[in-house]
């Protein structure tokens, strides 16, 4: 995800991406920040690359944040646009704009995790990810990229798209915790989980991923196994 910061005061763009990339680290996605001082720049540079997020300053020298909003929806109609100000009396050229939200200084922190799950909600699916500890070095492992791990010899056995398989000592329930948050991924029985976005089939009692791997699924599972697959379809448009 990238994110643009518009604002002439340097400190208030360092406050806010701290602010933010904690909220966003707590929730596993991957998120690139890009700051600018002023209007002008970040149009030169949106012109050339999409931004998901994008927080402008009202009261900026030169060219304001409004002013700077109604230029980008020239060439941009769908990033997220939130203003940072100490008012809301601009609240109908933001309207105008199609601001999503108002973040009134001096915000908190409670203000700014509640914006990020809002965030989160109206954005496509976020690139999420974990850390893990492979031989004592850390590895960043993308949700997508995962097709299934499964637990056993003390270690947890992580099989990604690229043919890679990682090792990671921990719990099955401490790696497992930031996925089964994401409703992609499904736990089979008490040491395996599938990534959903790699299946291709459920015949009632296995997963069939797309590479023709097959996953056994637990008989207590089963009727829940079936019931998360069609959501899933669904919520993906297959059905």
């Amino acid at each position: 995800m990238q994110i643009a910061i518009v604002d002439d005061i340097t400190e208030e763009r360092k406050v806010l991406i701290k602010r933010l990339l904690k909220q966003f680290e707590q929730s596993f996605v991957h998120v690139e920040f890009l700051e600018y001082e002023n209007g002008e720049s970040f149009l030169t540079s949106a012109q050339k690359s999409t931004f998901d997020v994008v927080f402008l300053d009202i009261y900026m020298d030169g060219m304001n944040g409004i002013q700077t909003a109604k230029q980008l929806r020239t060439f941009d109609s769908e990033c997220l646009l939130i203003f940072t100000t100490t008012s809301t009396d601009h609240a109908l050229d933001g309207f105008r704009v199609r601001a999503m939200h108002y973040l009134v200084k001096p915000y908190t922190e409670e203000d700014i995790r509640l914006l990020t799950k809002e965030m989160l909600q109206r954005l496509p699916q976020s690139e999420k990810y974990i850390n893990i500890k492979v031989n004592g070095s850390d590895v960043r492992l993308y949700f997508k990229d995962i097709i299934y791990a499964e637990h056993y010899s003390h270690q947890i056995h992580i099989h990604t798209s690229n043919n890679n398989v990682f090792l990671t000592r921990q719990t099955f329930g401490k790696f497992t915790e930031p996925l089964t948050a994401d409703h992609r991924f499904f736990i089979c029985n008490r040491g395996v989980i599938i990534n959903l976005e790699h299946v291709a089939d459920f015949d009632g009692t296995t997963f069939v991923t797309n590479d023709g791997r097959r996953i056994n699924v637990s008989r207590n599972m089963l009727k829940s196994a079936r019931q998360t697959f069609m959501d899933f379809l669904f919520k993906r448009g297959n059905l």
